[in-house]
């Protein structure tokens, strides 16, 4: 059981970063080169909607990247428009800018398509939600483990 644990969570890092290569490879084939997959992914976390800097950091799972750092980047590009909160001046909210949004397109068409060509891998829909019930398992496991003392 010890090894079949590790190496489940072995095989979802593993996965997470075959997933930023596919989105690395739309941008290099799209010849996007001033941001990078993580900051694409942001990008398309982002979205429609206008979020805090803290709620984007807690929604989104940036592996091995810094959060601020890329959103600095990212709206030095042009990608996003910053914008302080009405009620507090201390927080910042973050929205796509048009350019940004071209990015966001071209994610959701490759994750659109990726989904239509994953039922060549799970032609039966239910085996494909019987994953992901399984994963939301595990991530509510390891949630509670950083609350045991």
């Amino acid at each position: 059981m010890k090894t079949l644990y590790y190496d489940i969570a072995n095989c979802i890092e593993r996965s997470y970063k075959l997933f930023l290569d596919v989105i690395k490879g739309e941008l290099d084939k799209t010849k996007i080169h001033d941001i990078n997959n993580v900051q694409a992914l942001m990008l398309y976390n982002i979205a429609d909607q206008e979020v805090s800097v803290g709620e984007l950091t807690s929604r989104g799972m940036y592996q091995g990247s810094n959060v601020s750092y890329n959103l600095k980047k990212l709206i030095q590009a042009g990608y996003i428009v910053q914008t302080p909160s009405a009620h507090d001046k201390r927080s910042l909210y973050v929205r796509l800018s048009e350019k940004g949004q071209q990015i966001y397109n071209k994610i959701d068409e490759l994750i659109t398509n990726q989904s239509e060509g994953i039922k060549d891998v799970f032609p039966n829909v239910k085996s494909l939600n019987a994953v992901h019930k399984n994963l939301q398992m595990l991530e509510t496991f390891w949630s509670q483990q950083g609350v045991r003392k």
